[in-house]
């Protein structure tokens, strides 16, 4: 793509993302982000990823890049973003120096993908501030679907607290959000109103949740289990 990083980089760290590793999984991440409206750098080592990932435009800039090579990942200028998404995870050496390399270079907050608990605290040895487990995630979110209130989604963020996706709830729709008084009366904060393909980030008081609108939310488990269905 011929597009330089200068072009494109805003100075807001927490609206830029740099995702390490276009498999599956990296893809998955870097094209919400980019869906989302935020600026996203894809990185991979492979060729072809590289050429099919420009072609999707699931990222504001798609580069080859060795991640374990440290001098060539600071040339990306991965330190001046505020997340960094290191997706390889079935290559354990790839995975441990990409993450050292991106803390040894200064980014704030890494998040690492592993797919087993010895992989996940080796991660977490050498600097990943986060570790996620994809396939033990998307099982919790299947058994979640199956049994919660409307769960569609959901990412535990400890043991006690989650960010869920739902249906919005029929007395929920066609009223603004001030109105409802959503924190006050279930303890949860609204993140996101998504109406058909569009998302409205951040929503303001007046903002209101349509019928079939998907919502997302945070907050304590016992009060997202509040929720009207």
């Amino acid at each position: 793509m011929e597009l330089s990083f200068k072009n494109w980089f805003k100075t807001d760290q927490r609206h830029q993302f740099v995702v390490i590793g276009l498999g599956r999984f990296g893809t998955a991440v870097a094209r919400t982000l980019h869906q989302l409206g935020y600026d996203v750098l894809g990185l991979d080592k492979d060729e072809e990823r590289v050429r099919q990932a420009a072609g999707e435009d699931l990222a504001t800039q798609v580069l080859q890049v060795d991640a374990t090579d440290p001098e060539a990942l600071r040339q990306t200028g991965i330190c001046e973003f505020g997340v960094v998404v290191v997706a390889i995870g079935s290559a354990l050496e790839q995975s441990i120096l990409t993450t050292l390399n991106a803390k040894s270079l200064g980014v704030a907050h890494v998040v690492a993908k592993a797919i087993s608990p010895i992989q996940g605290i080796v991660l977490q040895k050498v600097g990943a501030d986060r570790v996620v487990y994809p396939e033990s995630d998307m099982g919790r979110n299947v058994a979640l679907s199956l049994t919660s209130n409307g769960i569609l989604e959901s990412l535990q963020l400890d043991n006690e607290h989650s960010i869920v996706e739902v249906i919005a709830p029929e007395k929920f729709t066609d009223i603004p959000l001030q109105e409802l008084e959503l924190r006050n009366r279930y303890g949860v904060n609204v993140l996101a109103i998504r109406h058909e393909d569009k998302f409205n980030i951040n929503p303001g008081p007046k903002d209101i949740m349509r019928a079939g609108d998907l919502i997302v939310l945070i907050g304590a488990n016992r009060d997202l289990d509040r929720l009207p269905k």
